[in-house]
């Protein structure tokens, strides 16, 4: 098993990617690939230490955050990002991780990877923490689609409910739709439309949920649009980051209120890691003909890890094969 790792993408390229790769190594029994400058990423591995089952594919070229993402994948080939893209296209890799430029890279994995037959869009899937202990729910689609139609939101839960069972072990994964209410005839027309869609499906659809019922853990997947499924997904970032802000902001208020941050501080900590996005790797794009896994720009050395034993699962399981099968017989 071959994951690619483009080297070279986001903000903290190439250093904390790099060292991400180094720190996944021993967890993995695959090839990791770092793609980009050959003479940069040998200097790097010297530094962060070198590992048997760490490669390098030498790219000449960066696609940059700036860059518009059409013109970017056509005209920088030898990139980073395209480099990775055409392997997974030539079936020489399972998956490409990247922190690059978003829209190159979603754009790039519809013009050189391609869809699965059968999939009319393919979807942004980030997972998101509960409130419950070691539950997780997947959130799809996150932007890649801003105008869907109800086929699209049924395949979205669809490959939704595949990726949670065959990458989480999670046993007949329970669809909510996201709605402005939890009865049957509430919303859009696309809404109750897929409703329809999914009630009738044998998928574990269990209805409607509210924007409040997406983190209690009552629910594995939660399909939606992906233009209410971005502010979502950038809201809760926001949340989280005011959240630790006023918390500090607080602690430092008063002597008693540090003394009893000190006290709390594991469970603060415990409380840090759980809303950390780093901690859940990076967001596959579902429904491309091969592993494509999408890191936050900002992307430090621990997400970099998570997203690799991300991707080792999602390629150990054969998920996108289950995917392929399930999409012809449905």
């Amino acid at each position: 098993m071959k994951i690619l790792v483009d080297a070279m993408g986001g903000d903290n390229a190439p250093d904390e990617i790099i060292k991400g790769a180094v720190d996944a190594a021993d967890l993995v029994d695959a090839e990791i690939v770092l793609v980009g400058d050959k003479l940069i990423i040998k200097d790097k591995l010297e530094k962060y230490g070198e590992k048997k089952n760490i490669t390098i594919k030498h790219a000449s070229e960066i696609i940059l955050n700036e860059d518009k993402p059409t013109k970017a994948i056509k005209e920088k080939k030898d990139s980073s990002m395209v480099v990775g893209l055409n392997m997974v296209k030539e079936k020489e890799a399972e998956v490409f991780i990247s922190a690059g430029n978003t829209g190159a890279l979603l754009t790039g994995a519809l013009l050189n990877v391609g869809r699965i037959k059968g999939i009319n869009r393919p979807a942004l899937a980030p997972i998101l923490p509960t409130v419950l202990e070691d539950t997780k729910v997947l959130l799809l689609d996150s932007g890649a689609n801003t105008n869907c139609r109800p086929d699209y939101l049924y395949q979205f839960a669809q490959m939704g409910s595949i990726y949670m069972e065959k990458v989480y072990d999670v046993k007949k994964p329970r669809i909510g739709l996201i709605n402005v209410g939890t009865e049957e005839g509430k919303g859009s027309d696309l809404t109750k439309s897929t409703y329809e869609l999914l009630s009738k499906s044998d998928l574990n659809f269990i209805g409607n949920i509210e924007g409040r019922d997406l983190l209690t853990g009552d629910v594995d997947v939660a399909v939606c649009d992906g233009f209410t499924g971005n502010i979502i997904l950038k809201s809760l970032e926001g949340l989280g980051l005011m959240i630790f802000k006023l918390l500090g902001d607080e602690i430092q208020k008063s002597f008693k209120n540090k003394m009893g941050a000190i006290l709390l501080k594991s469970s603060l900590r415990a409380l840090k890691h759980k809303m950390d996005y780093g901690e859940y790797g990076g967001a596959l794009f579902l429904g491309i003909d091969g592993g494509i896994i999408k890191c936050h720009g900002s992307s430090k050395a621990k997400t970099i890890k998570n997203a690799i034993l991300q991707a080792y699962n999602f390629a150990k399981n054969d998920t996108i094969k289950t995917i392929q099968e399930q999409i012809k017989n449905s």
